[in-house]
């Protein structure tokens, strides 16, 4: 092992000490296992649309991206 990799690793590994595991895998993997259980689950985690959206939705995606509306809306453009 070179010095550069023996100064990095230590670095390493305490920065992926830190790392939290995923909410929304958690909750992902929570409703698999109640699924599989044979329980009545919505889950609200991560995945795939069952169904394709509808076609002014798609259009209205694609204007918007084509006028550079690509960040997220800021909390406080939403009515309370």
């Amino acid at each position: 092992m070179t010095f550069a990799k023996e100064m990095m690793m230590p670095f390493l590994s305490a920065a992926l000490d830190r790392v939290k595991p995923s909410a929304t895998i958690a909750v992902t993997d929570k409703a698999r296992e109640l699924k599989a259980a044979g329980r009545n689950v919505i889950g609200l985690g991560a995945g795939e649309p069952i169904s394709t959206p509808p076609p002014t939705s798609s259009w209205r995606r694609v204007h918007a991206i084509e006028a550079g509306k690509t960040k997220y809306t800021a909390w406080t453009a939403f009515p309370s």
